[in-house]
């Protein structure tokens, strides 16, 4: 009788180190890997390759971008936009133009206005400032502005701004009462550059 007792009692045993070594093998890992971190990019590295820097850098869902990765579309009236050389534009402001030369006289079927807009060109040589041009749009129901000049006070973009040096210019206008006082500045540059992104601000003629 004791050879059988012995050996159910080895049987026992090895029937409970099989349980206890199952049950361990089946036990969940107390410590978890940390998942890799997704792409990351310095978007201020300059060697980074342009479709890097679109999807990664960029904020503006494809409407186009400054030197500074902005957005170029919906930009506020006072919001600065930078070509990628560092020359900026800011539209300031845009107002019902009043102090009308003894020559001049407003016309009662338009909103006649004046645009300011400062130049900052933050790039390393002179700019040409008959690069730039204005167009304006009713941003409400359509139409478009009338290109005008009003004589007292302006400051047309003409002439040549130094590296470093700051400028506020104007751009006289006339768009029809019938669509309102909403407006986009369109702000073009033709260079031989070839900067293809022309940024458009948008507020009210006040």
């Amino acid at each position: 009788m004791r050879p059988l007792l012995a050996a159910a009692a080895l049987l026992l045993a090895c029937t409970i180190t099989a349980c206890g070594s199952t049950s361990q093998s089946a036990a969940p890992k107390s410590t978890v890997k940390a998942s890799a971190p997704e792409h990351e990019v310095d978007c201020s590295d300059t060697s980074l390759s342009q479709a890097d820097w679109m999807e990664h850098c960029s904020e503006d869902d494809g409407a186009g971008t400054g030197g500074d990765g902005g957005p170029s579309t919906d930009l506020p009236f006072g919001k600065a936009y930078a070509w990628p050389d560092g020359l900026e534009v800011t539209v300031l402001e845009a107002k019902v133009f009043t102090d009308w030369d003894e020559y001049e006289k407003p016309d009662p079927k338009n909103t006649e206005f004046r645009i300011r807009l400062r130049v900052d060109n933050k790039s390393e040589a002179s700019v040409d400032l008959s690069e730039l041009s204005i167009l304006v749009d009713g941003a409400t129901n359509g139409g478009t502005a009338a290109s005008s000049s009003f004589t007292k006070g302006s400051a047309p973009l003409e002439g040549r701004i130094a590296s470093g040096v700051s400028a506020v210019k104007t751009d006289d206008n006339a768009l029809e009462k019938r669509y309102g006082k909403d407006i986009v500045v369109t702000v073009q540059r033709a260079t031989d550059d070839g900067f293809e992104v022309f940024p458009e601000f948008t507020g009210i003629i006040k």
